[in-house]
Protein backbone atom coordinates (compact mmCIF):
# COMPACT_ATOMS: atom_id res chain seq x y z
CA UNK A 1 0.00 0.00 0.00
CA UNK A 2 1.41 3.37 -1.02
CA UNK A 3 1.98 5.60 2.00
CA UNK A 4 1.09 9.27 1.60
CA UNK A 5 3.62 12.01 2.43
CA UNK A 6 3.95 12.96 6.10
CA UNK A 7 1.87 16.04 6.85
CA UNK A 8 3.43 19.02 8.62
CA UNK A 9 2.57 19.46 12.31
CA UNK A 10 -0.59 21.49 12.93
CA UNK A 11 -0.88 24.14 15.62
CA UNK A 12 -3.00 23.02 18.59
CA UNK A 13 -5.86 25.43 17.85
CA UNK A 14 -6.28 23.97 14.36
CA UNK A 15 -6.21 20.45 15.77
CA UNK A 16 -8.95 21.44 18.23
CA UNK A 17 -11.12 22.87 15.44
CA UNK A 18 -10.56 19.76 13.32
CA UNK A 19 -11.49 17.61 16.32
CA UNK A 20 -14.70 19.60 16.85
CA UNK A 21 -15.56 19.03 13.19
CA UNK A 22 -15.05 15.27 13.58
CA UNK A 23 -17.33 15.20 16.63
CA UNK A 24 -19.92 17.22 14.70
CA UNK A 25 -19.88 14.63 11.90
CA UNK A 26 -20.25 11.74 14.35
CA UNK A 27 -22.65 13.50 16.69
CA UNK A 28 -25.97 12.71 14.99
CA UNK A 29 -25.41 8.95 14.97
CA UNK A 30 -23.64 9.01 18.34
CA UNK A 31 -26.63 10.40 20.28
CA UNK A 32 -29.28 8.74 18.09
CA UNK A 33 -28.64 5.30 19.62
CA UNK A 34 -29.30 6.33 23.24
CA UNK A 35 -32.30 8.40 22.16
CA UNK A 36 -33.81 5.35 20.43
CA UNK A 37 -33.04 2.89 23.22
CA UNK A 38 -33.84 5.06 26.25
CA UNK A 39 -30.24 5.23 27.45
CA UNK A 40 -28.48 8.43 28.49
CA UNK A 41 -27.01 10.63 25.71
CA UNK A 42 -24.56 11.98 28.29
CA UNK A 43 -23.22 8.49 28.98
CA UNK A 44 -23.06 7.80 25.24
CA UNK A 45 -20.86 10.88 24.82
CA UNK A 46 -18.71 9.91 27.80
CA UNK A 47 -18.40 6.31 26.57
CA UNK A 48 -17.44 7.46 23.06
CA UNK A 49 -14.90 9.98 24.35
CA UNK A 50 -13.17 7.74 26.86
CA UNK A 51 -13.52 4.72 24.55
CA UNK A 52 -11.73 6.56 21.76
CA UNK A 53 -8.95 7.57 24.16
CA UNK A 54 -8.57 3.92 25.28
CA UNK A 55 -8.45 2.87 21.62
CA UNK A 56 -5.68 5.39 20.99
CA UNK A 57 -3.78 4.20 24.05
CA UNK A 58 -3.84 0.56 22.92
CA UNK A 59 -3.01 1.35 19.29
CA UNK A 60 -0.31 3.89 20.11
CA UNK A 61 -2.41 6.74 18.64
CA UNK A 62 -1.56 5.66 15.11
CA UNK A 63 -5.05 5.24 13.58
CA UNK A 64 -7.30 8.26 12.80
CA UNK A 65 -10.52 6.58 14.00
CA UNK A 66 -13.30 7.81 16.29
CA UNK A 67 -15.53 5.35 18.17
CA UNK A 68 -19.23 6.12 18.58
CA UNK A 69 -22.51 4.39 19.50
CA UNK A 70 -23.12 1.17 17.56
CA UNK A 71 -26.39 0.77 15.62
CA UNK A 72 -25.97 -3.02 15.66
CA UNK A 73 -27.07 -3.13 19.29
CA UNK A 74 -30.27 -1.03 19.07
CA UNK A 75 -32.73 -3.92 18.72
CA UNK A 76 -30.94 -6.17 21.24
CA UNK A 77 -30.74 -3.32 23.79
CA UNK A 78 -34.46 -2.54 23.49
CA UNK A 79 -35.40 -6.22 23.88
CA UNK A 80 -32.93 -6.81 26.70
CA UNK A 81 -34.11 -3.79 28.72
CA UNK A 82 -37.72 -4.96 28.37
CA UNK A 83 -36.77 -8.50 29.40
CA UNK A 84 -34.02 -8.16 32.03
CA UNK A 85 -33.88 -4.46 32.87
CA UNK A 86 -31.20 -1.79 32.41
CA UNK A 87 -28.52 -3.04 34.89
CA UNK A 88 -28.52 -6.58 33.42
CA UNK A 89 -28.43 -5.13 29.91
CA UNK A 90 -25.40 -3.02 30.80
CA UNK A 91 -23.66 -6.05 32.29
CA UNK A 92 -24.36 -8.02 29.11
CA UNK A 93 -23.05 -5.17 26.95
CA UNK A 94 -19.87 -4.98 29.02
CA UNK A 95 -19.40 -8.73 28.47
CA UNK A 96 -19.69 -8.20 24.71
CA UNK A 97 -16.13 -6.88 24.93
CA UNK A 98 -15.05 -10.49 25.52
CA UNK A 99 -15.93 -11.25 21.91
CA UNK A 100 -13.66 -8.45 20.71
CA UNK A 101 -10.80 -9.74 22.86
CA UNK A 102 -11.36 -13.28 21.55
CA UNK A 103 -11.32 -11.99 17.96
CA UNK A 104 -8.18 -9.98 18.75
CA UNK A 105 -6.48 -13.11 20.12
CA UNK A 106 -7.48 -15.18 17.09
CA UNK A 107 -6.20 -12.51 14.70
CA UNK A 108 -2.96 -12.19 16.67
CA UNK A 109 -2.40 -15.95 16.45
CA UNK A 110 -3.80 -16.84 13.01
CA UNK A 111 -3.94 -13.57 11.05
CA UNK A 112 -6.86 -11.43 9.88
CA UNK A 113 -8.09 -14.02 7.35
CA UNK A 114 -9.58 -16.14 10.14
CA UNK A 115 -12.35 -13.55 10.67
CA UNK A 116 -13.45 -13.81 7.05
CA UNK A 117 -13.11 -17.59 7.07
CA UNK A 118 -15.72 -18.09 9.78
CA UNK A 119 -17.81 -15.00 9.01
CA UNK A 120 -17.90 -14.59 5.22
CA UNK A 121 -20.37 -12.22 3.49
CA UNK A 122 -23.06 -14.93 3.28
CA UNK A 123 -23.08 -14.95 7.10
CA UNK A 124 -22.56 -11.26 7.82
CA UNK A 125 -24.91 -9.90 5.13
CA UNK A 126 -28.21 -11.36 6.40
CA UNK A 127 -27.26 -10.68 10.03
CA UNK A 128 -26.82 -6.98 9.24
CA UNK A 129 -30.13 -7.01 7.36
CA UNK A 130 -31.90 -8.41 10.43
CA UNK A 131 -30.35 -5.72 12.63
CA UNK A 132 -32.21 -3.14 10.55
CA UNK A 133 -35.41 -5.00 9.69
CA UNK A 134 -36.13 -6.30 13.20
CA UNK A 135 -37.00 -2.77 14.37
CA UNK A 136 -39.01 -1.63 11.34
CA UNK A 137 -42.27 -1.66 13.31
CA UNK A 138 -40.76 0.43 16.11
CA UNK A 139 -39.70 3.16 13.68
CA UNK A 140 -43.10 3.24 11.98
CA UNK A 141 -44.96 3.38 15.32
CA UNK A 142 -42.84 6.30 16.49
CA UNK A 143 -43.32 8.12 13.19
CA UNK A 144 -47.08 7.81 13.77
CA UNK A 145 -46.69 9.36 17.22
CA UNK A 146 -47.01 6.17 19.21
CA UNK A 147 -44.71 4.37 21.63
CA UNK A 148 -42.32 1.85 20.11
CA UNK A 149 -44.68 -1.05 20.81
CA UNK A 150 -47.61 0.89 19.34
CA UNK A 151 -49.75 0.68 22.48
CA UNK A 152 -49.78 4.34 23.55
CA UNK A 153 -50.46 7.45 21.44
CA UNK A 154 -47.98 10.16 22.48
CA UNK A 155 -48.62 12.69 19.68
CA UNK A 156 -51.77 13.10 17.53
CA UNK A 157 -51.53 11.01 14.36
CA UNK A 158 -51.69 13.80 11.74
CA UNK A 159 -49.25 16.05 13.59
CA UNK A 160 -46.84 13.18 14.18
CA UNK A 161 -46.81 12.15 10.51
CA UNK A 162 -46.16 15.76 9.44
CA UNK A 163 -43.22 16.15 11.81
CA UNK A 164 -41.84 12.70 10.94
CA UNK A 165 -42.21 13.51 7.23
CA UNK A 166 -40.19 16.71 7.64
CA UNK A 167 -37.50 14.87 9.59
CA UNK A 168 -37.40 12.02 7.05
CA UNK A 169 -37.57 14.28 3.98
CA UNK A 170 -34.81 16.63 5.15
CA UNK A 171 -32.49 13.71 5.86
CA UNK A 172 -33.15 12.25 2.41
CA UNK A 173 -32.64 15.57 0.60
CA UNK A 174 -29.36 16.29 2.39
CA UNK A 175 -28.07 12.74 1.87
CA UNK A 176 -28.90 12.77 -1.85
CA UNK A 177 -28.39 16.36 -2.99
CA UNK A 178 -26.01 18.05 -0.53
CA UNK A 179 -22.36 18.56 -1.41
CA UNK A 180 -19.16 18.87 0.60
CA UNK A 181 -19.22 18.82 4.38
CA UNK A 182 -23.02 19.08 4.60
CA UNK A 183 -23.34 15.69 2.92
CA UNK A 184 -21.63 14.12 5.95
CA UNK A 185 -24.32 15.23 8.43
CA UNK A 186 -27.75 14.26 6.98
CA UNK A 187 -28.97 12.82 10.29
CA UNK A 188 -28.11 16.00 12.15
CA UNK A 189 -29.92 18.09 9.52
CA UNK A 190 -32.99 15.83 9.67
CA UNK A 191 -33.19 15.95 13.46
CA UNK A 192 -32.74 19.75 13.39
CA UNK A 193 -35.52 20.29 10.84
CA UNK A 194 -37.86 17.86 12.59
CA UNK A 195 -37.17 19.46 15.95
CA UNK A 196 -37.92 22.94 14.58
CA UNK A 197 -41.21 21.64 13.15
CA UNK A 198 -42.03 20.06 16.53
CA UNK A 199 -41.40 23.40 18.24
CA UNK A 200 -43.78 25.13 15.80
CA UNK A 201 -46.45 22.51 16.51
CA UNK A 202 -46.02 23.03 20.27
CA UNK A 203 -44.68 19.55 20.94
CA UNK A 204 -41.54 20.65 22.79
CA UNK A 205 -41.52 21.58 26.48
CA UNK A 206 -38.47 23.72 27.25
CA UNK A 207 -39.17 23.75 31.01
CA UNK A 208 -36.84 20.82 31.64
CA UNK A 209 -34.10 22.51 29.60
CA UNK A 210 -34.47 25.71 31.60
CA UNK A 211 -34.43 23.83 34.90
CA UNK A 212 -31.39 21.74 34.03
CA UNK A 213 -28.05 22.86 35.51
CA UNK A 214 -25.28 23.95 33.17
CA UNK A 215 -22.94 21.27 34.44
CA UNK A 216 -24.06 18.00 35.99
CA UNK A 217 -22.59 14.56 36.71
CA UNK A 218 -24.17 11.93 34.42
CA UNK A 219 -26.33 9.29 36.15
CA UNK A 220 -24.15 6.20 35.97
CA UNK A 221 -25.73 2.73 35.89
CA UNK A 222 -24.26 -0.05 38.02
CA UNK A 223 -24.31 -3.19 35.86
CA UNK A 224 -25.52 -6.57 37.04
CA UNK A 225 -24.58 -9.81 35.35
CA UNK A 226 -27.27 -12.30 34.35
CA UNK A 227 -26.26 -15.31 32.26
CA UNK A 228 -29.38 -15.24 30.06
CA UNK A 229 -28.83 -11.59 29.11
CA UNK A 230 -25.12 -12.15 28.49
CA UNK A 231 -25.66 -15.17 26.22
CA UNK A 232 -28.36 -13.24 24.38
CA UNK A 233 -26.04 -10.29 23.71
CA UNK A 234 -22.71 -11.97 22.89
CA UNK A 235 -23.47 -13.07 19.28
CA UNK A 236 -24.49 -9.51 18.37
CA UNK A 237 -20.78 -8.63 18.35
CA UNK A 238 -20.35 -10.55 15.07
CA UNK A 239 -21.64 -7.70 12.91
CA UNK A 240 -19.73 -4.77 14.50
CA UNK A 241 -16.54 -6.86 14.58
CA UNK A 242 -16.77 -7.35 10.83
CA UNK A 243 -17.63 -3.67 10.44
CA UNK A 244 -14.52 -2.84 12.47
CA UNK A 245 -12.29 -4.81 10.09
CA UNK A 246 -13.86 -3.06 7.10
CA UNK A 247 -13.44 0.40 8.65
CA UNK A 248 -9.79 -0.25 9.52
CA UNK A 249 -9.13 -1.33 5.94
CA UNK A 250 -11.06 1.69 4.63
CA UNK A 251 -9.16 4.27 6.69
CA UNK A 252 -5.93 2.56 5.64
CA UNK A 253 -6.93 3.02 2.02
CA UNK A 254 -7.54 6.73 2.67
CA UNK A 255 -4.27 7.41 4.49
CA UNK A 256 -2.11 5.02 2.48
CA UNK A 257 -1.10 2.99 5.55
CA UNK A 258 -1.74 -0.67 6.35
CA UNK A 259 -3.10 -0.54 9.90
CA UNK A 260 -3.69 -4.31 9.92
CA UNK A 261 0.11 -4.62 10.07
CA UNK A 262 0.97 -1.60 12.23
CA UNK A 263 -0.31 -1.27 14.91
CA UNK A 264 -2.06 -4.52 13.90
CA UNK A 265 -5.68 -5.59 13.57
CA UNK A 266 -5.44 -7.43 16.89
CA UNK A 267 -4.64 -4.14 18.64
CA UNK A 268 -7.42 -2.20 16.93
CA UNK A 269 -9.92 -4.94 17.87
CA UNK A 270 -8.65 -4.94 21.46
CA UNK A 271 -8.93 -1.14 21.55
CA UNK A 272 -12.51 -1.32 20.32
CA UNK A 273 -13.24 -3.98 22.95
CA UNK A 274 -11.81 -1.83 25.73
CA UNK A 275 -14.13 0.98 24.68
CA UNK A 276 -17.14 -1.36 24.65
CA UNK A 277 -16.21 -2.60 28.13
CA UNK A 278 -15.95 0.93 29.54
CA UNK A 279 -19.25 2.02 27.98
CA UNK A 280 -21.09 -0.98 29.41
CA UNK A 281 -19.67 -0.49 32.90
CA UNK A 282 -20.90 3.12 33.11
CA UNK A 283 -24.31 2.58 31.47
CA UNK A 284 -23.73 3.77 27.89
CA UNK A 285 -24.35 2.02 24.56
CA UNK A 286 -21.53 -0.05 23.00
CA UNK A 287 -19.23 1.83 20.65
CA UNK A 288 -17.77 1.00 17.27
CA UNK A 289 -15.67 2.53 14.49
CA UNK A 290 -17.53 5.20 12.49
CA UNK A 291 -17.62 5.19 8.69
CA UNK A 292 -18.88 8.79 8.80
CA UNK A 293 -15.56 9.82 10.32
CA UNK A 294 -13.67 8.00 7.57
CA UNK A 295 -15.70 10.07 5.10
CA UNK A 296 -14.75 13.27 6.91
CA UNK A 297 -11.07 12.29 6.93
CA UNK A 298 -11.31 11.59 3.20
CA UNK A 299 -12.90 14.98 2.55
CA UNK A 300 -10.58 17.07 4.74
CA UNK A 301 -7.41 15.03 3.98
CA UNK A 302 -6.38 15.55 7.60
CA UNK A 303 -4.88 12.20 8.64
CA UNK A 304 -3.48 13.27 12.01
CA UNK A 305 -4.74 10.88 14.75
CA UNK A 306 -4.37 13.76 17.24
CA UNK A 307 -7.59 15.32 15.92
CA UNK A 308 -9.44 12.22 17.19
CA UNK A 309 -7.98 12.94 20.63
CA UNK A 310 -9.51 16.41 20.51
CA UNK A 311 -12.85 15.00 19.33
CA UNK A 312 -12.79 12.53 22.22
CA UNK A 313 -11.98 15.19 24.81
CA UNK A 314 -14.79 17.44 23.52
CA UNK A 315 -17.23 14.50 23.73
CA UNK A 316 -16.25 13.97 27.37
CA UNK A 317 -16.79 17.68 28.13
CA UNK A 318 -20.26 17.66 26.50
CA UNK A 319 -21.23 14.67 28.65
CA UNK A 320 -21.19 16.98 31.69
CA UNK A 321 -23.13 19.81 30.00
CA UNK A 322 -26.54 19.48 31.67
CA UNK A 323 -28.62 21.85 29.52
CA UNK A 324 -27.31 20.29 26.33
CA UNK A 325 -28.37 16.81 27.42
CA UNK A 326 -31.76 18.10 28.57
CA UNK A 327 -32.24 19.59 25.09
CA UNK A 328 -31.55 16.19 23.54
CA UNK A 329 -34.06 14.56 25.89
CA UNK A 330 -36.74 17.05 24.75
CA UNK A 331 -36.78 15.74 21.16
CA UNK A 332 -40.32 14.41 20.49
CA UNK A 333 -41.04 10.83 19.38
CA UNK A 334 -42.06 11.55 15.73
CA UNK A 335 -38.79 13.38 15.03
CA UNK A 336 -36.87 10.24 15.91
CA UNK A 337 -39.45 8.05 14.16
CA UNK A 338 -38.80 9.80 10.86
CA UNK A 339 -35.07 9.24 11.26
CA UNK A 340 -35.55 5.62 12.36
CA UNK A 341 -37.50 4.67 9.24
CA UNK A 342 -34.56 5.72 7.12
CA UNK A 343 -31.80 4.52 9.43
CA UNK A 344 -33.12 0.99 9.93
CA UNK A 345 -33.72 0.64 6.20
CA UNK A 346 -30.20 1.91 5.57
CA UNK A 347 -28.74 -0.71 7.92
CA UNK A 348 -30.66 -3.44 6.10
CA UNK A 349 -29.37 -2.07 2.80
CA UNK A 350 -25.80 -2.34 4.05
CA UNK A 351 -26.40 -6.03 4.65
CA UNK A 352 -27.86 -6.45 1.16
CA UNK A 353 -24.91 -4.57 -0.32
CA UNK A 354 -22.54 -6.92 1.55
CA UNK A 355 -24.05 -9.84 -0.37
CA UNK A 356 -23.99 -7.96 -3.69
CA UNK A 357 -20.38 -6.73 -3.40
CA UNK A 358 -19.19 -10.23 -2.54
CA UNK A 359 -21.21 -11.66 -5.47
CA UNK A 360 -22.88 -14.21 -3.22
CA UNK A 361 -24.65 -16.65 -5.54
CA UNK A 362 -28.15 -17.21 -4.13
CA UNK A 363 -28.81 -19.88 -6.73
CA UNK A 364 -26.34 -22.04 -4.83
CA UNK A 365 -28.47 -24.04 -2.36
CA UNK A 366 -26.21 -23.59 0.71
CA UNK A 367 -26.15 -19.80 0.29
CA UNK A 368 -29.91 -19.68 -0.23
CA UNK A 369 -30.48 -21.79 2.89
CA UNK A 370 -28.27 -19.55 5.06
CA UNK A 371 -29.72 -16.25 3.89
CA UNK A 372 -33.38 -17.31 3.80
CA UNK A 373 -33.24 -19.06 7.19
CA UNK A 374 -31.70 -16.04 8.89
CA UNK A 375 -34.17 -13.59 7.36
CA UNK A 376 -37.28 -15.59 8.29
CA UNK A 377 -36.06 -16.37 11.81
CA UNK A 378 -35.10 -12.75 12.44
CA UNK A 379 -38.13 -11.00 10.93
CA UNK A 380 -40.55 -13.63 12.22
CA UNK A 381 -39.21 -13.37 15.76
CA UNK A 382 -38.37 -17.05 16.27
CA UNK A 383 -37.29 -17.73 19.87
CA UNK A 384 -35.61 -20.82 21.28
CA UNK A 385 -36.08 -21.44 24.99
CA UNK A 386 -33.65 -23.59 26.98
CA UNK A 387 -34.66 -23.89 30.64
CA UNK A 388 -35.47 -20.20 30.93
CA UNK A 389 -32.64 -19.14 28.61
CA UNK A 390 -34.03 -17.51 25.46
CA UNK A 391 -32.16 -17.10 22.21
CA UNK A 392 -33.80 -14.92 19.57
CA UNK A 393 -33.35 -11.96 17.24
CA UNK A 394 -29.86 -11.04 16.08
CA UNK A 395 -28.29 -13.44 18.57
CA UNK A 396 -30.16 -16.48 17.25
CA UNK A 397 -29.55 -15.40 13.66
CA UNK A 398 -25.81 -15.01 14.29
CA UNK A 399 -25.48 -18.47 15.81
CA UNK A 400 -27.58 -20.11 13.08
CA UNK A 401 -25.71 -18.37 10.25
CA UNK A 402 -22.26 -19.34 11.57
CA UNK A 403 -23.29 -22.95 12.23
CA UNK A 404 -24.95 -23.39 8.82
CA UNK A 405 -21.89 -21.94 7.10
CA UNK A 406 -19.64 -24.39 8.95
CA UNK A 407 -21.84 -27.48 8.54
CA UNK A 408 -23.23 -27.20 5.03
CA UNK A 409 -20.89 -28.53 2.32
CA UNK A 410 -19.59 -26.01 -0.17
CA UNK A 411 -20.36 -26.48 -3.85
CA UNK A 412 -17.66 -28.40 -5.68
CA UNK A 413 -15.89 -26.61 -8.51
CA UNK A 414 -17.58 -27.41 -11.81
CA UNK A 415 -20.57 -29.04 -10.08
Amino acid sequence: MRELPVQPAEPLWRQAISGAQILFVAFGALVLVPLLTGLSPALALLGAGVGTLLFQLITGRQVPIFLGSSFAFIAPIIFSIQTWGVPATMGALACVSLMYFVFAGLVWKHGADIVHRYMPPVVVGPIIMIIGLSLAAVGVNMAMGRSGDGRVELVPYATALTVAGISFGTTVLVAVFARGFLKLVPILCGVGAGYLAAVLFGLVDFAAVGAAPWFVLPQFVTPSFELAAILFMLPVALAPAIEHVGDVLAIGGVTGKDYTEKPGLHRTLAGDGAGVLFAGLIGGPPITTYSEVTGAVTLTKNYNPAIMTWAAVLAVILAFFGKFNALLASIPVPVMGGIMMLMFGSVASVGLNTLIKARVDLEEPRNLVIVSSVLVMGIGGLALNFDGLTLQGVSLCGVVAVLLNLLLPKARAGA
